[in-house]
Formats: C-alpha cells, sequence, structure tokens
C-alpha cells in the first residue's frame, strides 16, 4: 500500500499547546483543510469534544516571528492571540470572539491567566527593530499596563503565590535563547529586576513557593531541573546527561509541570523522549530526586504539559502512533487518549526508524518497503539549525518509503537532544559541520550497501544545508529545499530580529569573517553543483525571504544546471494549507523520479529547467 500525499497532509503537524481546565482538557490542533488555522477544542468533563474557536479565527501569532502560546482556558472561555490582527480576544463558546488590546501593530505571545488578568509579552515595532516588554491585560477590558521591559527578549511571566513577584527569562544580542539567558525576578508592585541566573541557558521556570522556583537551566551542559532560590541558592534535582528542555523557538514551552507537590517532566535525547516524574530523593543524598517513568508505551513526549492533582495531559507519540493527547493517571499509570482518532496505515506499511551512529553522527534510519537490496535513498535534514528530528510517525517519510525510497533523517552536529557540547559543534562551522555529517551518513549508506543513490532535502536551515551539500560535495545526486537560505550574508542583513545576530555564531561576526560566509554560499557556489535543485517557497514567508530560492534558481541557470523553482502564495515558514502540502509533496516524489531513474505516474509531471532562466 503507499501513502496518498493528501493522507500526509491531512495528519500534518500535532498540538502544540494543551490545558488542564476544571473538568475538561483543552488543545489547540492544525486544520490544513481550513486554511491551515490553528483551531482550539475542549473535551467535557462527558467526553464530548467541540470546538471553542468559531470558523474564521486562527489561534497564532507571529511575536519573534516563529509565535509562542496563543491561547489559555479561563473559567469556560477562551483567551487566544489572533493570527490576522495580533489581537487578544476572549471567546465564550458559540459566541463571537471580542479584543481586549487595543487595535495596532503590537502582538502578544506567552499568555498566562492569573484571577482577571492575563500576563503576557508584548511585541511592537518593525521585524529588525522590536522592543519587547511584560504586560498585564485585564480581562474585563479595562486597559493594560506595562511591568517589565528589562532585556531585547522576554518569555515565561510567571507570578509568585502570593502574588508579589514576577519572575520571568530574558535575554540580548548576540546571544540566542540556547546560548544564555537570564532569569529574572522583579516586584509586581514595580521596581528593579534582580537577576537570579545567568551564564547558561535557562527555557522554563515555574513558583514552587514564594522563596524559590524550579527551573531548567544547563551549567553543566545539560537542560537539567534545578531548585533556585531567591537568595541566590541552586541545587540540581536531575544531575543525570540528559534533556529535560530544548531549544526555545516558539515561546511558552512547558517541559515540566507541577502535579500535587511532585514534578511531572518530559526528558531524554533526540532519540527518545520520555514521560517521568520526580517524587522522592535519590538515594546516594546528592540532593536530587529519582525519574519514576510513566511515559507508557509512547517514545516521544512534546514539550507541552498540564497537570492538576495527580493527572497530566500532554502530546505523545511513537514509531507507528501519531501525535495524540494523553492523559496520564500519576497514582496508577493509566495512559487515556483524549484527541479523536484518526486513521493511520498499518504496521506493515509503515517504517520503523533504526537509530544509529555513524562516526559520532546521530542518525534515524527508515528502510524502504519491500528493500531488498541497494535503494535510493533521501537524508532528510532538519532544520534549525538549533532542532532536532524525532524517531515517531510521520507520513512523509512514509509517503517515500512505501514507494521504494529510504529516508536517512541526520541529528548533525548543532542538533539539540545531545547536551551543549554536541549542540555546539555547530559553532563558527554552520555549512561544514552540517554538511559533512550529512555527508558521512550518505557515504556509509552506499558503502553499506544500503543505498545506490543519495539525494538530500531540508526545509529552512535544512534547505541551506541541503543546497550547501549540493555544492560542497559531490555525493548527492540531487536536492530539494522548502524555503532555505541561499546566501548567508544576505539573509543576515535582512532577516528579523530573533535571528538578526544568529550567524554571529553559526559562522561568525560580519564584516570579520566575510570570507567564511562567501566560501559557504551556495549561490556563490553553483557552479559546483553535483545534480539538479528543486526550489519550494512561500510567499508569505518573512522568515526567509522568497528571493533566496530564486536567486539559487538563478544561479543553477547561469552555469547550465537543471533546476526547478515553485511558490506557494498565502503560505509563510512552513506549509499549513492541504493544497500546498499535496503540490509539494508530489513534486518532489517527481523529481526523485528523475534524479533516480524511475516512473512516477501517479503525480504531476515536473519540468527541470537546463541553462538560462525562461
Amino acid at each position: 500500500m503507499t501513502i496518498r500525499a493528501v493522507d500526509v497532509a491531512r495528519m500534518d503537524d500535532r498540538p502544540l499547546w494543551v490545558e488542564i481546565s476544571g473538568d475538561e482538557v483543552w488543545w489547540d490542533e492544525p486544520r490544513p483543510h481550513e486554511g491551515g488555522r490553528r483551531c482550539v477544542v475542549r473535551r467535557t468533563a462527558g467526553g464530548a469534544i467541540e470546538d471553542v474557536l468559531p470558523q474564521g479565527w486562527n489561534a497564532r501569532n507571529r511575536v519573534m516571528e516563529y509565535g509562542g502560546r496563543s491561547w489559555r482556558a479561563h473559567e469556560g472561555r477562551l483567551v487566544f492571540t489572533n493570527w490576522a490582527d495580533g489581537r487578544i480576544h476572549l471567546c465564550s463558546p458559540g459566541e463571537e470572539p471580542v479584543p481586549l488590546t487595543p487595535e495596532g501593530p503590537a502582538r502578544y505571545a506567552d499568555l498566562v491567566v492569573r484571577g482577571d488578568e492575563i500576563w503576557c509579552v508584548r511585541e511592537r515595532g518593525g521585524p529588525r527593530s522590536a522592543d519587547r516588554d511584560i504586560v498585564v491585560v485585564p480581562l474585563d477590558g479595562s486597559p493594560l499596563r506595562g511591568v517589565v521591559a528589562s532585556h531585547r527578549f522576554l518569555m515565561n511571566p510567571r507570578v509568585s503565590p502570593d502574588g508579589r513577584t514576577l519572575a520571568y527569562i530574558g535575554w540580548n544580542h548576540p546571544d540566542m535563547p540556547w546560548d544564555a539567558t537570564e532569569l529574572c525576578v522583579a516586584p509586581v508592585a514595580g521596581g528593579p529586576h534582580r537577576v537570579l541566573l545567568s551564564g547558561a541557558s535557562t527555557c522554563q521556570a515555574e513558583w514552587r513557593d514564594d522563596e524559590s522556583l524550579y527551573a531548567v537551566t544547563d551549567p553543566t551542559g545539560w537542560w537539567n531541573i534545578h531548585l533556585v532560590g531567591l537568595d541566590g541558592t541552586t541545587r540540581d534535582l536531575t544531575p543525570v546527561p540528559l534533556e529535560f528542555g530544548d531549544a526555545t523557538w516558539k515561546i511558552g514551552g512547558t517541559f515540566f509541570a507541577v502535579a500535587g507537590g511532585r514534578i511531572a517532566a518530559v526528558y531524554g535525547t533526540a532519540d527518545e523522549r520520555r514521560l517521568g516524574v520526580l517524587d522522592r530523593p535519590l538515594p546516594n543524598g546528592s540532593g536530587g530526586a529519582a525519574i519514576r517513568d510513566v511515559g507508557g508505551g509512547y517514545t516521544f513526549w512534546a514539550p507541552t504539559l498540564s497537570a492538576r492533582g495527580s493527572r497530566v495531559v500532554g502530546v505523545a507519540a511513537s514509531p507507528h502512533r501519531p501525535y495524540e493527547v494523553v492523559r496520564v493517571d500519576l497514582e496508577t499509570g493509566r495512559h487515556e487518549v483524549l484527541s479523536p482518532g484518526r486513521p493511520v496505515p498499518g504496521d506493515a506499511e509503515l517504517p520503523t526508524p533504526e537509530a544509529v551512529t555513524v562516526d559520532g553522527v546521530h542518525a534515524h534510519l527508515y528502510a524502504p518497503t519491500g528493500g531488498g537490496g541497494p535503494a535510493p535513498y533521501v537524508v532528510f535534514v532538519h532544520g534549525g539549525p538549533t532542532g532536532s528530528a524525532a524517531p515517531v510517525l510521520d507520513l512523509e517519510i512514509a509517503y517515500f518509503t512505501s514507494r521504494g525510497i529510504g529516508v536517512a533523517e541526520v541529528n548533525y552536529g548543532g542538533s539539540t537532544g545531545y547536551g551543549r557540547a554536541y549542540r555546539e559543534r555547530l559553532r563558527h562551522n554552520w555549512g561544514v559541520v552540517d554538511v559533512r555529517d550529512c555527508e558521512t551518513v550518505a557515504r556509509w549508506l552506499l558503502r553499506t550497501g544500503r543505498a545506490e543513490k543519495v539525494a538530500i532535502r531540508g526545509g529552512s536551515a535544512g534547505g541551506w544545508t541541503s543546497m550547501a551539500a549540493l555544492v560542497h560535495s559531490d555525493v548527492f545526486c540531487g536536492a530539494v529545499s522548502h524555503y532555505g537560505i541561499s546566501d548567508p550574508e544576505r539573509w543576515a542583513a535582512q532577516t528579523h530580529d530573533l535571528e538578526s545576530h544568529y550567524l554571529d555564531g553559526l559562522i561568525g561576526p560580519l564584516p570579520e569573517t566575510r570570507d567564511r560566509y562567501l566560501d559557504r554560499s551556495p549561490e556563490r557556489n553553483a557552479a559546483r553543483a553535483s545534480g539538479p535543485a528543486l526550489l519550494l517557497h512561500g510567499l508569505e514567508d518573512k522568515v526567509v525571504d522568497p528571493a533566496e530560492s530564486e536567486r539559487f534558481a538563478a544561479a543553477l541557470a547561469r552555469h547550465g544546471h537543471r533546476w526547478a523553482y515553485l511558490t506557494f502564495e498565502g503560505e509563510q515558514h512552513g506549509w499549513r494549507r492541504e493544497d500546498t502540502i499535496v503540490r509539494a509533496l508530489e513534486a518532489e516524489l517527481a523529481f526523485y523520479g528523475i534524479v533516480f531513474g524511475f516512473p512516477t505516474p501517479e503525480v504531476p509531471p515536473l519540468t527541470l529547467h537546463n541553462g538560462e532562466k525562461e
């Protein structure tokens, strides 16, 4: 059985946020068939699942361009940020939302409801000159008020149980949040802030009591949970070489939740991320806490948890199960799937990932269906580049493996999930280490007889690596780039505020290291391409300008290389619409048919141009 492109589109993405609200559980879900909007739904105490957000509304925001926590449940009502106008709205089920924030260019994210107020991050200004502060938005529609504006970037506003102290996380250029942040506290009534943690990456903090917080931070090189006192004392509660946090691309993630005096936490590596509970001291007296696994048969839990009493709700998946909203009883260990089931192919049609390490490079292999001898393989390159690929059910991968194409997902140096040292292998080496690691896995596939030919593909930063590998290695017979970067110097000058200094760490500061930018640029080295390229880009992309793909296509054309360039109206940085996902996948399959040499009659033909652009 082959997987259809429309099957992939209808299972694309996953819930980003979950919340227990009284006897109900709320979550958001993607709606590719509704123009790509995100709809918030609730499961009532009786088990019924209902849309809370009416048609035409989209619970998203573009704070720091990638967005952040966009909604909260409050006493049966929904508080959310709407994509179209950026404002915070209040919505009762069955009624039209009403705005709580004024009209204007401000955007809001990382919402937390406390009493009759919303605490959140506000962003104002242009793409490269934005300023941010933490504000309070009254639910009765009264004017909002600013509280803290101490850093260029802010997240994680949390008010102490007694209501007197605000805790939050901030950072400044040139750091990215996985480089170094500051955990701060400030009086709610006003006054200067105080730094509790600095020099490490803190990605979440929650109050334990009025005098201390739990915080995920990585001074040891691993994101562990620490107990942090307002007096400056810290204690590592999980002193193990495992990650209890991850890169903060979307602000508002919850890697742990406090549940009745215990801590429920997502932890592990990029190969497996479990759900555990910290509820008793370690026997060696180290001051840490033992981790009791409650993840059940799921092998990967997303960074979104909500807890109340002895129950925790999260989003989990495994190689043959899609992401589901799951409720766990910490007393009994019972798991209950709350989200509606989705049609999934049988196990025989789905590939099972095999985790391998090749010369120190981590990868997940997905063998093609019916494979016996060498097969065509595609190296999948994740975005970020500070991110990782999870070995879970992915119908996009199954779409190709069901057609005899193997997939190797490479968690190249720079990926999260393996500690800071592995993450920082990419420092000043973007376009070198990522390309070399993908090449290492590709050559191993060829050398061991698994692969007969290898292509490469990726999105965003993965698109950059795919294009860079095409021009800086001779092992790949073709490359597919979804909304990728083709010239880092130009992108650094044009990109949005959050990433405007990202390349300082990935390649080097400008203008001092300009030669590196020129040497690594796929566009400037297009003459050396080892095969053709398929380039795909959304025309509303504010993270990577479509001109990046357009110019790489032009560079290939100038040097007589084959190429195809497809654009998608109404799409931003990533595919959200059903018709886009179908068209992009079918074009990619047609491209592999050309470079691997097999017919693809089930999809529209793709024309590769040769030479100058028409």
